[in-house]
């Protein structure tokens, strides 16, 4: 496993060992003891997966108050573009965001830590989409923010014409009109 630093310290590109022969591949996907020594200590407690189609964006979404949760995603299948938004009012990257192409084929991983929110868009025909959580979900304390918040600036490599949004999706605040956000400094974990 290796380690690229983004531009955002704490949101990590994992670059697992992926060993291949005629047969196909293998690669460790999760490994607790070389993430704490890498990364840092996370203790997951929730996997999801979704399957989504070209277009498709979710996001930009957070888990509020003692719910707020870090991430380690990756794609099973097909493309996404995986994004996080630096929502720690205060941070010095506060509103700036770090994106990974994640793919089935270069089998790439993105850690997103508490205080920041977390969105992806669908690039190939279909996308398998999985994550660890260290905190469990809870309905009644989502948060989220627009996907296409004019000063966030971000590319999510489909043209507008052909994204698809969840109802919840296209109704968000936008950053700076969004009253539940994260304190910079503050021991998330």
């Amino acid at each position: 496993m290796e380690i690229e630093h983004t531009g955002i310290p704490g949101v990590e590109i994992i670059h697992p060992g992926v060993f291949g022969d005629a047969r196909g591949y293998f690669f460790e996907s999760w490994n607790a003891r070389e993430f704490s020594r890498l990364v840092r200590p996370v203790d997951f407690c929730q996997d999801n997966e979704s399957r989504s189609r070209y277009g498709v964006i979710r996001g930009l979404h957070f888990q509020k108050g003692r719910f707020c949760q870090s991430k380690l995603v990756r794609v099973v299948h097909g493309e996404v573009l995986d994004v996080a938004v630096d929502i720690r009012v205060g941070s010095p990257t506060f509103g700036k965001h770090v994106s990974a192409l994640l793919s089935g084929d270069n089998h790439l991983q993105l850690f997103i830590p508490r205080g920041f929110a977390h969105g992806f868009s669908v690039l190939s025909p279909d996308a398998v989409f999985q994550y660890k959580c260290d905190n469990f979900y809870a309905a009644s304390e989502e948060g989220a923010i627009a996907w296409d918040d004019p000063a966030l600036d971000i590319d999510w490599m489909v043209p507008r014409k052909d994204v698809i949004l969840s109802g919840k999706d296209r109704s968000h605040p936008l950053l700076n009109d969004c009253d539940c956000l994260f304190d910079y400094g503050v021991d998330l974990y």
